[in-house]
């Protein structure tokens, strides 16, 4: 296996400063930059063997300059920020890590459902606020809440952290239903519905797709409109694939009940953004972009990164991406 590569690491921070990176020093040279601009990349990537990255872009206009680049690692599983073609035309390898947060995402999206369905905040804030000390009975039930036992959880997109999130359903009892993103899903062990059959049976609709042309904008207000007063609509694929004024408008007029967020249309959030007006949190949970990153998950994609860099030192492919 090669070593005394230069490894250029374009996006340390999207790991975490709690993760170490220093098993990339067995390679080689490691250079780390925080984060990196599609106008400061082209200098750090200049005399790189191999780049590790998750959101800068790469492409001719960042990589033209970088004559020995020969692997690019994508610190992630998505890789839209990639000229796949233009790596190609070069010669320059891209590998990705797969499946690294199937567990943690399915985790948050049962966390953010059952905050919802059960009104977990006002029930906190009922006991923290001192009122159940001053009450005379034993219990309190302000805010009605239910059981996902018997309920219907719908899913868009069949894929490993659909298949994860549905077997969790299963066990609490669910239904499950879904709707293949792509059209082509093989799966065989749940229900496949249309789309308008999806909206209007799921009392939790969950959100697992990639973004492409046919998810875009999927949830819109005449998709929330089909779906039930009751029900509670959790994201945790992309952010547009939701519009947020629209899904704003549903909250507003009680079109479903409540919604659960971890990924919006621009992130970090716009500080205008509608969201920010609607402060019931019994019916709007946000969290930062963080249902992925459990601090095992952040770990992981170090330690795969390192197996792909070196399954490709040593002449075998993994994970390679295009």
């Amino acid at each position: 296996m090669e070593t005394g590569m230069k490894i250029v690491v374009l996006d340390r921070s999207s790991v975490g400063e709690d993760v170490s990176v220093a098993l990339f020093e067995k390679y080689g040279e490691v250079v780390l930059y925080s984060n990196t601009t599609a106008n400061e990349a082209p200098e750090r990537v200049r005399d790189a063997d191999i780049i590790v990255v998750n959101k800068t872009p790469m492409n001719e206009a960042t990589l033209s300059g970088a004559a020995r680049v020969r692997l690019i690692c994508e610190f992630a599983t998505g890789y839209d920020n990639i000229d796949l073609d233009y790596c190609r035309s070069r010669g320059i390898t891209v590998v990705n890590v797969r499946n690294y947060s199937t567990a943690v995402v399915a985790q948050h999206t049962f966390a953010m459902a059952l905050y919802l369905l059960e009104k977990l905040r006002y029930y906190d804030d009922y006991v923290k606020n001192g009122v159940y000390a001053s009450q005379s009975g034993f219990s309190h039930f302000g805010m009605t809440f239910g059981e996902l036992e018997g309920k219907t959880w719908g899913i868009v997109g069949m894929g490993n952290i659909g298949r994860r999130v549905a077997a969790i359903a299963q066990a609490f009892g669910c239904r499950v239903i879904f709707y293949s993103a792509s059209g082509r899903s093989t799966c065989t062990d749940y229900e496949q519905v249309d789309f308008d059959t999806l909206l209007a049976r799921s009392d939790v609709l969950s959100l697992h797709c990639p973004l492409s042309d046919r998810t875009r904008g999927l949830i819109d207000l005449a998709a929330l409109k089909k779906m039930k007063p009751s029900a509670i609509l959790i994201n945790v694929a992309r952010g547009p694939v939701v519009k947020e004024a629209d899904l704003c408008t549903a909250l507003s007029e009680n079109l479903i009940a409540a919604a659960g967020l971890d990924v919006l249309e621009k992130e970090p959030m716009v500080p205008d953004s509608p969201f920010l007006e609607f402060q019931d949190s019994s019916r709007l949970i946000i969290t930062p972009h963080m249902a992925w990153a459990s601090l095992e998950a952040r770990t992981r994609v170090v330690t795969e990164t390192c197996k792909n860099i070196e399954g490709f030192l040593a002449g075998e492919a993994r994970n390679v991406v295009g």
